[in-house]
């Protein structure tokens, strides 16, 4: 007996093995069996009651798309609004000068100010929150001539960090550099509108307008300008000690006057600082208190864009809401056929019971059978939104205005709240069957 101990006990486990290894492939295999029956069956029920049922699958998926496609619509004014403000520059602040109080405590009578060169210097000097500041000399009223047109634009004097603050794409040629301001020199650099205006059908660069009868040289062009900035297209951008040798601002006490700065924050988070620090040195220069609002002059493109992200984000919650509600209305009627399907089935679930199919077989069934309705449902309703922003990519976008797109949050938050419907709406029905006594399921009618 000892010598067939040793072989007979590894053909012992093989052929548990083997067993083990069948039971495994057959109970896959009735798995897959359930699976297609459920599946099955689920379709015979929908195309039994093909207009109930498409009405349910309606709601479900018109809530998903409702609450993709909203979602989208609101991130497109979002992300078109930025970029339409990024036209000017990023994080671009101003400053215009403003009113200081006659008598301190009263506004009703009130001097203007203006910004003046020496101002800029100051800020230059001492701010310490800024990535770069630049004086603006502007004028509207120069007459500029070429040899094949002549026309009125805006002459801006700048210095050569302008780019660095505001956006300003260079076309042909190049900007201005840091000795055309300290010599003075008569070249400007032109906005894309105005190359065309001027120069119809011949490169500008290189040669020359007359400003007011002063000659200056075309050194460089922009690129065509869109959104907020497409005003630049019309521009002439000169030095600014040029500009302020010949076309200074008009009136005695404005003669050493600028326009208006510009300035960028050293980050946007300190954009609040900044002003403040700017103000404080101006109102210390002019002589009044810097925390009278009512005295400025200025626009903060930071603040701007957070108001509007905001107004964004407050309208992204009340369209994600209706969305919801949508698909919590298109939920219950899922819950809805699921049980009037109970009610119709209750024989045949009856029958099953009576033939050994356990409770859990039972609610397996039909928590199938909601969740692929509901999931069948769910993916019409992401492939519709997402087919209608693809049509939508297709058309021109208006100013202001981005084609919307799928965005991921708001996905996840579908797919979350379309499976918490799928799991409500199969799991009630499901519970509701597999507690159904077999003799009283046989015997209803």
């Amino acid at each position: 007996m000892d010598t067939f101990s040793g072989p007979t006990r590894p053909m012992e486990e093989r052929a548990g093995s083997r067993n083990q290894a069948g039971s495994w492939r057959v109970s896959v295999i009735e798995n897959m069996r359930l699976l297609t029956d459920i599946f099955g069956q689920t379709l015979r029920t929908l195309w039994a009651h093909k207009l109930r049922s498409f009405l349910t699958m309606f709601g479900i998926a018109w809530g998903v798309g409702s609450l993709l496609l909203l979602i989208g619509l609101g991130e497109g004014f979002r992300s078109g609004n930025k970029k339409q403000l990024d036209t000017i520059g990023e994080d671009i602040m101003f400053m215009f000068g403003g009113r200081i109080p006659a008598v301190e405590g009263s506004f009703s009578s009130m001097k203007e100010f203006n910004l003046t060169f020496d101002d800029y210097l100051a800020v230059k000097s001492e701010a310490k929150h800024l990535r770069a500041v630049a004086p603006v000399l502007n004028r509207g009223d120069i007459r500029a001539v070429s040899d094949f047109s002549s026309t009125n634009g805006q002459v801006f004097g700048v210095t050569a960090n302008y780019p660095e603050i505001r956006y300003m794409p260079q076309g042909i040629g190049r900007w201005l550099n840091v000795k055309d301001d300290e010599q003075r020199r008569q070249v400007a650099v032109i906005g894309d509108e105005m190359r065309r205006n001027m120069f119809p059908g011949r490169p500008a660069v290189g040669n020359t307008i007359l400003l007011n009868g002063v000659r200056f040289e075309v050194v460089g062009t922009i690129q065509k300008m869109r959104g907020e900035s497409s005003a630049t297209d019309m521009r002439i951008f000169i030095p600014y000690s040029t500009m302020h040798l010949y076309f200074p601002l008009k009136g005695e006490e404005r003669s050493n006057a600028i326009s208006f700065l510009n300035f960028r924050p050293t980050t946007r988070e300190e954009h609040e600082a900044a002003k403040t620090e700017v103000r404080q040195i101006i109102a210390r220069r002019k002589g009044f208190d810097y925390r009278v609002e009512d005295a400025w002059f200025d626009w903060d493109t930071v603040k701007s864009q957070d108001t509007i992200g905001k107004i964004f984000d407050a309208m992204n919650l009340f369209l994600g809401s209706v969305g919801l509600v949508t698909l919590a209305l298109g939920a219950i009627g899922i819950i809805n056929i699921m049980l009037v399907s109970v009610t119709e089935r209750t024989q045949e679930i009856g029958l099953r019971k009576a033939l050994g199919a356990t409770n859990r077989s039972i609610m397996t069934q039909f928590f199938l059978e909601g969740a692929f309705l509901t999931a069948l449902s769910g993916g019409i309703g992401i492939a519709a939104a997402g087919g209608l922003m693809w049509l939508l990519s297709l058309l021109p976008a208006p100013p202001g205005f981005d084609t919307p797109q799928l965005v991921p949050s708001s996905a996840a938050l579908a797919i979350g709240a379309l499976s918490l419907a799928g799991i409500i709406a199969g799991l009630y029905p499901a519970r509701k069957a597999a507690l159904m006594q077999p003799v009283e399921a046989l015997r209803k009618e």
